[in-house]
């Protein structure tokens, strides 16, 4: 088990997300369905993601293949004070850290559901993409379901990149997931170089993932 501290739900001051007793269970349930919904009949929803050429937004969340638990860490490095820590402060082997997923590599993060079909197939497809290109690298955040679920996917998909858990919706929220899967494309750095939303055909995600390359 990692030495760092849990990660415990601080969302940044600009972007607060959690919300109190049932209403949050509530707001959950709803955030689910309708990603679900969207999935499950093909519509694309209203939300196209973070916009182009906008900072990400930092998160530090446990792995779903580690002994970690708790709420994805959001607080903001401008938002973080003495009592509470930047995500991108927290480090371990049990977390996936934004800051660090990007420090000097583009990347490519993937939210899928704990399900085996289209969300896991696009992620199979980005994954055998970005096999193509050396600086790339590839990342998967699991919305809500239960752990053991997404621990069970990735060991069906024989996965190697990092999966993390968002187990409460609050990362999905702020990165505007309405369709699983969306995928956001980040140069080094950590900006938004473009999303898709919904499953991607394969010309146009090989066309994304040399242009993001080739931004370095």
């Amino acid at each position: 088990m990692s030495s760092q501290p849990p990660i415990t739900p601080s969302p940044p001051a600009k972007a607060k997300t959690r919300l109190p007793g049932v209403v949050l269970v509530v707001a959950l349930i709803l955030l689910v369905a309708y990603v679900t919904y969207n999935t499950a009949t093909g519509e694309r929803g209203s939300s196209t993601g973070p916009a182009a050429g906008t900072a990400m937004v930092q998160f530090a969340a446990p792995l779903v293949d580690s002994s970690l638990e708790g709420d994805v860490n959001v607080t903001q490095r401008d938002a973080a004070s003495a009592t509470v820590r930047a995500a991108c402060d927290l480090h371990g082997s049990e977390i996936l850290n934004s800051c660090q997923l990007v420090r000097l590599n583009p990347a490519v993060m993937v939210f899928i559901n704990s399900s085996q079909g289209r969300c896991a197939d696009t992620l199979d497809q980005v994954i055998g993409a970005a096999a193509k290109y050396r600086k790339l690298r590839v990342a998967a955040i699991v919305i809500a379901g239960e752990r053991s679920e997404a621990q069970r996917l990735v060991a069906a998909r024989g996965w190697k990149i990092p999966v993390a858990e968002d187990r409460d919706g609050a990362l999905a929220n702020l990165y505007g997931v309405a369709v699983c899967p969306q995928i956001v494309y980040l140069r080094a750095g950590g900006v938004v170089d473009g999303v898709s939303v919904g499953e991607v055909g394969g010309a146009d995600l090989n066309s994304r993932l040399r242009a993001l390359e080739g931004a370095g």
